[in-house]
This record gives structure tokens, sequence and C-alpha cells, in this order.
């Protein structure tokens, strides 16, 4: 029985690992020569953080020739938009492209999301034509399907799907309005307009504003506290600062490489900013929930509340929070003992319980894991199975309607699982 038991806990390990992995493209198109060079702009742009943190994601691919001439004169800025319209924000596998209700569809985009793309121009007409082709182009009135499907690459159903195609989707003006070199930008008004002027008259008062614009154009992301962050309870009274301290609090703020939203709910270690130096780490901390990413100073955390500015290799966040570093404020207080600790029912001190006993019961006093079928209603009852999650073009194809089996919910059926072997 305890060998059974062992097995079986030993197999839930293992089917949980699979379960939560998550795709990198990547690592998908590495192996691959032909997307070298669509592969190494997605890592250039930080497209593929974006890819990577998307549940469901169809990736349009490129090869090295037709990528070539796309890249060709075009600063990365512009690649990077040309690029995200061809990320679709929902599964297609061959299977699909050729199901496609009433024969056409419009589906939305990377590009759509980045505030970038008035209109429908951030939607990518799919059509299935006759003699088994399928289209792609510009959902831009009046457009032409300039681009068919030409082969499946990866599948992994129904998380993300990677497909050739013959030609880039190009919307009008996508590649004729480059954006503004980042030192051109006038960054004090963007933050006015964003909420943000206690920010903005510091780092001009400070003369930061110089460093900003000089750091830009090589890779800057800027944190920003709005003007209600500053008039907060237990914000420090920065007057009592010395020049130098409110330069660091204010360098703190700000990180010498271009990093989206993407990019920062894939973070795992420390980000070092601007303020940086030998004397402190004054680096910051990453933790994602969801959509939600949360910076963590040591000191106090902030959640990125909304994105100013995304424009390769300049970007720009307000966060709700002043971030303070612990080098200039010291650590965080530890939490405060209880001040009411659960009596002992012996009148001897010697026998009464200790903390530790009190706030971790044994694991034998736990009450049973509640049972599988208090799922919650509404919630799907089957996962993909494991050679799914691995399948290329062939397979996968009759489930083509089936939604991703959402991570959390794994995660908490497995842990039942695991703790009703345990226990029993």
């Amino acid at each position: 029985m305890a060998s059974l038991r062992c097995n079986l806990l030993l197999l839930t390990l293992v089917a949980l690992a699979a379960a939560v992995s998550a795709h990198n493209i990547t690592a998908i198109l590495e192996g691959i020569p032909e997307y070298s060079q669509y592969n190494s702009f997605l890592t250039q742009t930080r497209l593929a953080d974006e890819i990577n943190t998307r549940t469901t994601v169809t990736v349009l691919v490129l090869t090295n020739g037709v990528m070539s001439s796309l890249a060709a004169k075009h600063p990365l800025s512009v690649i990077k938009n040309a690029l995200s319209l061809h990320i679709l924000l929902d599964y297609y596998d061959p299977a699909k492209l050729h199901k496609i209700s009433d024969g056409s569809v419009l589906t939305t985009t990377l590009y759509q999301t980045t505030g970038h793309a008035p209109g429908n121009l951030g939607f990518v007409n799919i059509t299935d034509l006759q003699g088994g082709k399928v289209g792609f182009g510009s959902a831009a009135p009046g457009s032409k399907l300039d681009s068919s499907y030409t082969k499946s690459v990866k599948q992994i159903p129904y998380n993300i799907s990677v497909l050739e195609i013959s030609a880039p989707v190009i919307a009008p003006g996508i590649l004729t309005a480059p954006a503004p070199s980042a030192s051109d930008m006038n960054i004090t008004a963007l933050l006015e307009k964003a909420g943000c002027k206690t920010f903005a008259a510091l780092i001009v008062s400070s003369g930061l504003i110089k460093t900003f614009q000089t750091t830009a154009d090589k890779g800057l992301t800027l944190f920003v506290p709005n003007d209600e962050a500053f008039k907060a309870k237990g914000v420090p009274d920065l007057s009592k600062l010395t020049n130098a301290e409110l330069v660091s609090l204010l360098q703190f703020h700000a990180v010498a490489r271009y990093t989206p939203i993407g990019a920062l709910k894939t973070t795992k270690d420390p980000i070092s900013t601007l303020a940086t130096n030998g004397a402190g780490k004054y680096d910051l901390t990453v933790t994602t929930s969801g959509d939600e990413v949360t910076l963590h100073t040591g000191v106090d955390s902030s959640r990125v509340a909304d994105t100013v500015l995304d424009s390769t290799p300049f970007s720009i966040f307000t966060v709700d929070n002043v971030l303070l570093p612990p080098e200039l404020f010291g650590k965080s207080p530890s939490p405060a003992p209880s001040l009411e600790p659960v009596a002992s029912p012996s009148p001897t001190p010697a026998l009464a319980p200790s903390p530790a006993s009190v706030e971790a019961p044994s694991p034998l006093a736990a009450s049973p894991p509640a049972p599988p079928s208090e799922t919650p209603e509404g919630a799907p009852t089957e996962a993909p199975s494991s050679e799914a999650q691995n399948s290329t073009s062939g397979n996968g194809a009759g489930h083509v309607t089936s939604p991703a089996f959402p991570m959390t919910l794994i995660t908490i059926l497995f842990v039942t699982v695991i703790s009703s072997i345990v226990l029993s």
C-alpha cells in the first residue's frame, strides 16, 4: 500500500509539472534555422515575452527571406508594430483555419492592444479561400489578402499555435509612420498628462531630465508615482533629503533598459536601477498575479498601474506608490508578535503551547481536503491530455472548439489529490 501511495504521488507530481509548464516561443523557433531572423526580432523587441505570457495565442511566422524584406530600412519600433500584427490573440490550428464560420473572420492582434492602432487596424482578416487555401490580410477596408497559409510549425492545444505564412500582413501606415526618437520626446509633458506632475517637477529641478533623455535612446524604463502617491501616509518628507539622496530616490524609479509589460511579467531576478552603485544594490523585485504586476523594494511595494508609453526602446509606467529603497529608508519592520496568544488549558506555565504550535497545528489535526466534487460550478472537467500538450500540426484537430484548461484549477485539483493520498 505504501509503495502504491508513493507511485501515485510521484505520478501526480510529474503530471502537475507538465500541466503548469509554459510555452516558450524562442525555444520553439530556435531549432528551425529558416526562422532565425524572425526569432531574433521577437527577442530584440521583447515581443517574445508578450507571447510567453499569453495563455491563448497564434504566432504567424515569416521565413528569413521574407523577414529581411520587412525589416530593411525600418527602425526597431516600426518592426515591433509590424510583428505585433502577426500575433493573434486566439488559437488557430490548420483544422480551425478551414472551418471558419462563414468562411471569413476578423481576429484581434497584439497590435490592437498597444493603443497605436486606430479603428480596426489592429485586426487581421482570415479567409478560407477556394482550393484549400487560407488568406491573411489587414482588416482595414479595401485591404487585400496578400498573404496565405503555408504550413504548420507547432501546436500545443489550446495554448499556442505557430503557423508559417507566405508574406507579411501590412496594415495601412504601419511602415510609414516611425515613432519619434526617444530623446526627441517631451518626457515631462508625457508625465504631466498622465497625472505625474510632482515627479516631472522633481526630475527637472534635480537635473535628472537630461540623464533620462540621453539614456532613453539606448533603453530606459520609468516607474512613475502619480501625484496622489506623494501625498500618501508614510511617504517621507522629501524636503529633508539631501540633493544626493533625492537624486538616488528618483533614479530608483528608472531602469536602464527597455522593459515592456510582457518582459516585467516574466522577470525572475532582481532588477538593477539607475541608482544601483557600489554602495548599495538599489534593486527591485517583481511578482505577478494574472495580469497584475507588483514591484517590491524591501520597504514597500507598488502595483504597476498603467502604461504611459511603450515605444521601443523607451517605456513609461505609472505606479500607485512612491518606491522607497531600503538603502535610504531602512528595511520594512518585521511583523509584530501576537498580543493574545492562545491560552493553555493547564494552569502550569511549562505546559503552555508555544507560538509555533498555535500557528502551525499538526497535519493530523487538519480537516480533510475538499472532495473533487466541490469544483466551482461552470469550471471545465477535462484538461487536454499530455499527448495533446506536445502535439504538432497533425494533432488536436478534432478538439478545436475545446477551451484551454485553467492552470489554477489544474493546480488546485492536483494539490487536492496529493493531500488525499498523504492523509489517507
